[in-house]
C-alpha cells in the first residue's frame, strides 16, 4: 500500500468580507515566503462575478475565470490594510463595477508568532525597518536575510495569485501606489515594461537617490546610493531615448500642497526625464 502526503498549504484566508456592492475583501496569511522567509499578509478585493475563484465552498468552479488585477503598494509606516481602511469603500465598489480585483501586499516582512520569522530585523524609525521595505532586494545585513519585497512583489506574489485564484493570468496586471509604494510601482513598472499593462503613482517619491528617504534606505539595504540607482524612476526614465514600450501614459496625481512636495517626491525631476524620452 502507497500512501501520499499533500503538501502543506501556501496560504489561510484569515478573514473575508462582502464589500464594494458586492465584491469581496480577504486578508490572506501566505506561509513561510521564499523570498522574505517569514509569514506574509495581503489583502486581496475580489469582484463578485469572480467570487468563486476564491470560494472555497461547493460552488467553486473546477474552471477558473481570468481576472484582471491592480497591484496596490502602499507608503511608509503601511501594512496591508491601510488602502482598505482608508479607500476601500470607494476603490472596492469602482474594482466591482470594472471587474478587476485590488491584491494590497505589505510594505515589508514582519516578526509573525511563529518561530521562523521572529528574526526580522527593525529600527526605531518610520522610515526604515520594518513597514519601509522599500520594493528593493536588500543586499546588506541585517537585512538581506529577510527585506526582498521587490522579488516577492514581482514574482513570487503574482505566482500565487496566478495559480491559486488566475487573477493577473494573461498580463493582465496593472501597478500603482503611493508615496514609497509610488517609488515602488514606478520602479518595478519601469524595470518590467512587458510585464505590466498600466502604471501610476500617488504622490510617488520620483528620485529616491536624490532624497533623504530614498538615499537613507539605498545605504542602508543596499550598502550605497549608487547601488540604488537602478531603483530610482528618473533615473530608469532619464536613460531613456524613447518611449517606454506598452506605457501609452504614466498618471501621477500629486497634491501642490504636499508637506513633502520639495524635499522628498521630487515630480518635475520625473517629468522632466519623461519628457527627454518623449
Amino acid at each position: 500500500m502507497t500512501t501520499t502526503t499533500e503538501p502543506p498549504p501556501a496560504y489561510k484566508i484569515l478573514s473575508h468580507n462582502r464589500v464594494g456592492g458586492g465584491g469581496h475583501y480577504y486578508r490572506i496569511s501566505h506561509f513561510a515566503s521564499s523570498s522574505t522567509k517569514t509569514s506574509m499578509t495581503f489583502g486581496l478585493f475580489v469582484p463578485s462575478r469572480f467570487a468563486s475563484n476564491v470560494d472555497n465552498g461547493e460552488g467553486k468552479k473546477k474552471t477558473k475565470e481570468d481576472v484582471p488585477v491592480l497591484y496596490w503598494l502602499s507608503g511608509l509606516t503601511c501594512d496591508d490594510t491601510n488602502f482598505a481602511q482608508k479607500a476601500g469603500p470607494r476603490a472596492f465598489l469602482t474594482a466591482e463595477k470594472e471587474g478587476i480585483a485590488i491584491v494590497m501586499p505589505d510594505t515589508s516582512p514582519r516578526n509573525n508568532s511563529d518561530s521562523s520569522s521572529s528574526t526580522v530585523p527593525n529600527v526605531d524609525t518610520y522610515d526604515l525597518g520594518i513597514g519601509a521595505g522599500f520594493y528593493i532586494d536588500a543586499t546588506s545585513e541585517p537585512y538581506d536575510e529577510h527585506y526582498k519585497m521587490y522579488t516577492y512583489i514581482t514574482q513570487e506574489l503574482p505566482t500565487l495569485l496566478e495559480n491559486e485564484y488566475s487573477i493577473g493570468t494573461k498580463g493582465m496586471r496593472s501597478i500603482s501606489g503611493h508615496s514609497m509604494g509610488g517609488h515602488g510601482a514606478l520602479t518595478i513598472a519601469l524595470k518590467d515594461c512587458g510585464g505590466w499593462v498600466s502604471v501610476s503613482a500617488f504622490a510617488p517619491i520620483c528620485n529616491p537617490t536624490a532624497c533623504p528617504w530614498g538615499t537613507k534606505a539605498f545605504e542602508t539595504y543596499l550598502g550605497s546610493i549608487a547601488a540604488g540607482k537602478v531603483h530610482d524612476a528618473t533615473l530608469l526614465l532619464s536613460t531613456r531615448n524613447t518611449p517606454t514600450p506598452n506605457y501609452d501614459d504614466i498618471l501621477i496625481d500629486q497634491g501642490t500642497d504636499d508637506q513633502f512636495l520639495t524635499d522628498q517626491l521630487h515630480p518635475t525631476n520625473l517629468a522632466a526625464a519623461a519628457d527627454k524620452c518623449n
